[in-house]
């Protein structure tokens, strides 16, 4: 299984690599535009980055070579997308993540956990400002979104960005591992 994700970003690579570990994926990754927003804010449009980084990913990783008298291995494009979302029926900012997986004609896609973001930071991100600085604004730190992200700070590691996005991933590869779509 080959796997081209849309992100240089090693934490989703990682996050796709653990959700598809017992497939042993070649995985490879590639920088692709979104066409949304730097931070989505709405699950709309979190998805649609997702989808459209997915579409793009496997264009970017297609035409990979195979040994003669070979069959080829089964090429997948991933998207991952964090995004920001008030959710019906419930106060206050999620952070929320969503994964598009696509072999070219079906699209699958899978949502990971939400998570409730504590005032101070929603108030910021409302405001304008992207949540990955807030974030290393707030803990003191630098690039949170490439190591533990938003996921692992709020929760005090009880689940951490990488596994997080793996659980979208898994979810978004249900249409290609079962035959109950």
């Amino acid at each position: 299984m080959h796997v081209a994700v849309g992100s240089t970003n090693p934490v989703k690579r990682a996050a796709v690599e653990r959700a598809l570990e017992r497939f042993e994926p070649t995985v490879t990754v590639h920088s692709v535009d979104s066409s949304v927003a730097e931070q989505p804010r709405s699950v709309a449009e979190t998805i649609t980055g997702a989808e459209n980084r997915a579409r793009r990913a496997l264009e970017a990783g297609s035409g990979g070579e195979c040994e003669p008298d070979s069959e080829p291995e089964r090429e997948y494009g991933v998207g991952l997308e964090g995004g920001v979302a008030r959710l019906e029926g419930t106060p206050g900012l999620y952070l929320i993540m969503w994964a598009a997986a696509t072999d070219g004609e079906t699209v699958g896609r899978g949502g990971g956990p939400s998570l409730r973001l504590p005032d101070h930071v929603a108030t910021r991100v409302e405001s304008g400002e992207e949540l990955g600085p807030v974030m290393d604004d707030v803990l003191g730190a630098e690039n949170v979104a490439e190591n533990e992200g938003a996921a692992g700070a709020l929760t005090d590691g009880l689940t951490d960005r990488r596994g997080a996005l793996a659980t979208a991933v898994a979810c978004a590869f249900g249409p290609f591992v079962t035959s109950y779509y």
